[in-house]
């Protein structure tokens, strides 16, 4: 880390020099100018990371020298050093962003301190500043209000002017709750619509951290329009919304997300972009994907339909075609294949093999299981465990 002295007078400079704990600060290089332009070619050559230079001096002076470096947004932390105790002088410092000014005659402490809190101020803005390049400080950024809004809308506490600093000011917000199709990767989409929203400064889009393929929007009353309009000619995948609750402040938040849910799991949405024949084609392959996945949850046509935007008429004559069997049938192969997997290979309760596959009742699992097998479970594992035995 580099450190520059600009003073027109000898011994102020030498004083500075003698009695500041660089290397304690990481101050390695200690360079030196005796008046403004001769400190621009030094700064544009080493690039000092701290400058403590002196008001008024020959040629350029410091305030000049700072409105340079402030034209340039020069990230380095610059003190001024005078003995004028003056506040237009001051306004002007703090106009052109200097970090710190110190009076002459000039005391070891106070100027050691100040030294220190520089140095740690240029360390904490060069972190952000490494983030910002590599993108990191944005995606956290993002990461972090998408985290906040989330809490939000589950119940959770949440602090209210973080999500409001997110959003543009305005007396009152829309809101829309967009649902994406679960094998799409939403994450790209809702950038591009946070990015828009940001620059035309309409809102924001929030990618909720518990469902992956929702995605709230806040925008200002009355753009919506424009939004939806932007969102039909921009995204190349279906989508499904709902809105129509509004908000006066993000305190709200929670109640008026949870009217958009449930607008949604009614199904009382619109879609925007209409699939071809090699989508749904591609949509029916992952539904069963899906349910050879989940079959043990309790999964419904409707519960489909609402994930995968197809209608429940559409998903059930698909399904039988693409599989020879209806859902329900489907799911209850699944089951008994792992019901006999279990009963073979574990001690579990009849009962826990039940419940675990979704059966609530026991004695109806055991009679759907005979129904399709010939024995009831309890049969099932005897005959097993006989005919182990009889093979020794």
């Amino acid at each position: 880390m580099k450190a520059l002295i600009v003073d027109d007078e000898y011994n102020v400079r030498y004083v500075i020099s003698q009695f500041g704990q660089w290397e304690k600060n990481g101050i390695t290089d200690l360079l030196e100018a005796r008046n403004g332009e001769e400190a621009k070619r030094i700064i544009q050559k080493e690039k000092p990371e701290i400058i403590f230079t002196d008001v008024k001096m020959p040629g350029m002076t410091g305030i000049e020298m700072i409105e340079w470096l402030d034209s340039i947004s020069y990230p380095g932390k610059v003190i001024f050093i005078t003995g004028y105790d003056d506040y237009s002088f001051m306004r002007k410092a703090i106009k052109y962003n200097s970090f710190d000014y110190l009076l002459k005659p000039i005391e070891a402490e106070p100027f050691n301190h100040t030294l220190a809190e520089a140095v740690k101020s240029w360390e904490n803005e060069e972190v952000d500043r490494q983030y910002k390049e590599t993108g990191v400080y944005d995606d956290m950024k993002r990461l972090r209000i998408n985290q906040i809004v989330t809490e939000a809308c589950i119940g959770e506490f949440f602090d209210p002017a973080e999500i409001a600093y997110s959003l543009p000011t305005a007396d009152e917000y829309d809101l829309t709750l967009i649902s994406f199709y679960q094998m799409h990767h939403s994450a790209p989409y809702i950038q591009l619509l946070s990015e828009e929203l940001a620059h035309q400064e309409w809102g924001n889009a929030f990618e909720l951290q518990n469902d992956h393929s929702l995605c709230l929007v806040i925008t200002v009353r009355g753009v919506w329009l424009s939004v939806e309009e932007w969102i039909s000619q921009q995204f190349d995948i279906p989508v499904r919304l709902v809105n129509g609750a509004s908000l006066k402040s993000m305190e709200g938040l929670p109640i008026s997300y949870h009217v958009l849910q449930k607008e949604l799991e009614d199904q009382n949405f619109r879609a925007i972009h209409r699939l071809n024949d090699l989508d749904h084609a591609c949509r029916m392959r992952n539904i069963v994907q899906y349910v050879d996945t989940y079959y043990m949850e309790e999964l419904t046509l409707e519960k489909l339909s609402n994930r995968f935007f197809l209608s429940r008429e559409h998903i059930s004559r698909k399904f039988k075609q693409e599989t020879g069997m209806t859902l329900s049938k489907y799911m209850m192969k699944l089951r008994i294949e792992q019901a006999k997997s279990r009963l073979r290979e574990s001690d579990e309760s009849i009962l826990s093999i039940s419940l675990m596959l979704g059966y609530q009742d026991e004695k109806y699992f055991s009679k759907l299981f005979k129904k399709v097998i010939g024995l009831t479970p309890f049969e099932y594992r005897n005959q097993l465990n006989k005919q182990l035995t009889g093979s020794f």
